[in-house]
């Protein structure tokens, strides 16, 4: 075991499945020489040559095209994007190409693709470096889509993300790349820390796709939240001693229906938080679900906690996140209705 924060767990699992599966391939701008913008594949050029860890120009569509074409003829690619935001002149190939290939083939092709992309606030990146664009890509039949909290979970969900043979859109929250954040004030302690974000093995594992983590027991209220808002969900609840159940989803496709299921059925109340905007977020889905799943258990309505509905908004930035006020106000909302 070693400490590490979530580049690190990232730049691990890389290593191991490169080591582990000489089929794994690295593709991206400045992934190799550099290490990518955030380090997460440091070193990974000069231990698996050229060949294994490719440079890429600034063409995010070919990127993902390419990785497509490689995953069709039997390598694992795992496609580096430099910032979600910058996604968007692939999502052609990603909608058109690689959700659909298995199914329009009839089970005869597929192409094991992973893309690896930073999402979410919290560098100051403004409007073109701090997107949450997932659930775009929940509503894409044929892609899996995750997003991890800890270094642990980074390090396991991306080796699993690798080994699956279905394509997965992998985002990881920037906000907790560096090491756990100030979660009571919803701003960095140190910005860009090097703390280390917690133990994780150095050696191979992996963690399944589509299985939530309880963080926190409770039976009052669940809370149910994936990336950043993991750790401020946690931050309002020691606030205000709320007896809170706090799900960690980690895969937001495929997605773990039963522990959401078990949850809300025990405590009757549910409130659901990410940090992308509100309106057709994640957060509808997952509200729509529990009130199909649920209605009969429901002593109060499902209520949400989102950014605002607007452009990222870079004078604003941490106004914009859903902090621990919000969350706090949303607890109330739920606990105090009848």
């Amino acid at each position: 075991m070693s400490q590490m924060n979530m580049i690190q767990a990232i730049n691990s699992a890389l290593d191991a499945t490169m080591e582990k599966d000489p089929t794994v391939i690295i593709l991206g701008e400045d992934v190799g020489y550099f290490g990518g913008v955030f380090r997460c594949t440091d070193g990974l050029q000069a231990k698996y040559g050229e060949h294994r860890v490719i440079d890429a120009p600034i063409a995010e569509g070919g990127i993902i095209g390419s990785a497509i074409g490689i995953g069709v003829n039997g390598l694992r690619p795992v496609a580096e994007i430099q910032f979600a935001d910058y996604i968007y002149p692939g999502l052609d190939q990603i909608i058109s190409e690689l959700a659909r290939l298995r199914y329009r083939s009839a089970g005869e092709f597929f192409s094991p693709v992973t893309i690896r992309t930073p999402c979410g606030g919290g560098i100051r990146g403004g409007q073109t470096h701090s997107q949450s664009p997932e659930a775009l890509f929940t509503h894409l039949s044929g892609i899996k889509t995750v997003m991890p909290s800890s270094p642990y979970d980074a390090k396991g969900l991306l080796i699993s993300a690798i080994e699956s043979d279905d394509p997965v859109v992998f985002f990881e929250p920037k906000r907790i790349y560096n090491g756990p954040f100030d979660g009571d004030s919803n701003k960095p302690a140190v910005p860009w820390s090097t703390h280390p974000g917690g133990e994780v093995p150095d050696s191979y594992y992996s963690i399944p796709l589509g299985e939530a983590a309880i963080v926190q027991a409770g039976d009052e209220l669940s809370i149910i939240t994936y990336g950043t808002m993991v750790h401020v969900a946690q931050a309002a609840v020691r606030t205000m001693g709320v007896n809170a159940e706090i799900i960690d989803l980690r895969s937001l496709v495929p997605l773990d229906i039963e522990t959401l299921k078990r949850s809300v059925n025990k405590t009757g109340r549910c409130l659901i938080a990410h940090e992308a905007s509100k309106f057709c977020g994640f957060g509808a889905e997952l509200a729509a679900t529990v009130q199909e799943e649920c209605f009969w258990h429901l002593e109060a309505p499902i209520e949400r906690v989102a950014g605002w509905d607007t452009p990222y908004p870079h004078a604003f930035e941490w106004e914009y996140f859903p902090g621990q006020e919000r969350v706090m106000a949303g607890i109330r909302n739920v606990m105090e209705a009848a």
